[in-house]
């Protein structure tokens, strides 16, 4: 359900941090889960809580974690899992903390980036909207005259253009939502998107990134491959990988190596498949994962000035079109009433 609430990047980064510390010094996970729920706030507080109750009544964590539904996300939710089944959990809370962590910092590079952008394209749509209520003023309502064209004047007219904003917004974000789960409606726009030179190598460099991290967190907790290749691919959150997920995990079932299950589908660059392939080769393929991953995590910073740059140019293109627009109209409005006062002349 896209309406589902879920928890945020920022407190589920901090919660990950205090439960790799609280259990690296052995506190009791009853005593902590106690805590985190006292201190729990929001539309979460009752997700904590039954977290709390069911691990007081002696069930683990993981299977605490599912009673909550999708308040917690499922890669943190099966990573905790193979934590508990492992004997590794602090480790897991610690590398998951450093990855919610590094997520954090990319959306705040990317938020800030946009911010210029955003109040450009934000002072551009308040001018037309400012444009639209004074037309509704006295000295022009009785003219009944609307430079713009759209039917709309005054404070009524106002409104209904902001409605109209209001809505493009909501249907944006819930298309992102959307994007985020996998909606299926949804792949045929990321493989369109993909095919666009500079953004689909952006984008292919940050799905690289989520891939090679989660594939060196999964196999270094010890979970199986296939359970880890089936998380790690669905990571990337991008159809052009997802949609290899029972191929790839048919052909790991028939004994072949996983860069040759990679390279068979054609859609993974050849610098990660080498990493891969030396890491199988050498038996160190959990080391070799956390290199490439480190190369990807860097390069993604950079695939983000990119896409920063592709969106500042669009808002800068969508500003251009509206003075444009607004330059045209105004002018075909005074050309209309010189003719009609020539014409009365």
């Amino acid at each position: 359900m896209l309406g589902e609430p879920q928890i945020g990047l920022k407190p589920l980064a901090a919660l990950c941090r205090r439960l790799a510390t609280s259990l690296s010094a052995a506190v009791d996970v009853r005593t902590i889960w106690a805590r985190e729920a006292s201190s729990a706030h929001g539309a979460g507080r009752r997700h904590f809580f039954e977290v709390s109750q069911e691990i007081s009544q002696g069930a683990a964590i993981s299977d605490s974690l599912k009673r909550t539904g999708n308040y917690f996300p499922e890669f943190f939710r099966e990573l905790v899992q193979v934590g508990e089944q492992t004997g590794h959990l602090p480790e897991v809370f610690r590398q998951l903390a450093e990855h919610y962590e590094h997520q954090m910092r990319l959306r705040r590079m990317l938020l800030t980036s946009l911010t210029w952008p955003l109040i450009e394209l934000t002072l551009a749509l308040s001018v037309v909207g400012i444009v639209i209520w004074v037309m509704g003023l006295s000295m022009f309502k009785k003219n009944n005259i609307d430079i713009l064209g759209f039917g709309l004047t005054g404070t009524s007219g106002l409104l209904t253009y902001l409605c109209f904003l209001a809505i493009v917004a909501f249907a944006g974000y819930m298309a992102y939502r959307a994007a985020v789960r996998g909606a299926l409606w949804v792949a045929p726009v990321q493989r369109a998107i993909m095919r666009v030179p500079r953004l689909g190598r952006a984008l292919e460099t940050m799905a690289m990134a989520r891939l090679a991290w989660t594939m060196h967190v999964t196999l270094n907790s010890g979970m199986d491959l296939r359970p880890a290749l089936r998380m790690s691919l669905r990571s990337t959150q991008n159809v052009v990988y997802t949609q290899h997920i029972d191929r790839v995990l048919r052909d790991i079932r028939n004994g072949q190596e996983i860069h040759e299950t990679f390279k068979a589908t054609g859609a993974f660059p050849v610098d990660f498949l080498d990493a891969v392939q030396v890491g199988e080769e050498s038996g160190q393929l959990v080391e070799s994962l956390a290199h490439v991953s480190t190369h990807y995590q860097d390069e993604a910073r950079l695939a983000m000035n990119t896409i920063t740059l592709l969106f500042g140019f669009a808002v800068t293109a969508m500003i251009a079109g509206l003075i444009i627009f607004l330059i045209f109209t105004i002018f075909s409005f005074y050309v209309g009433v010189l003719n009609d006062a020539t014409k009365m002349r």
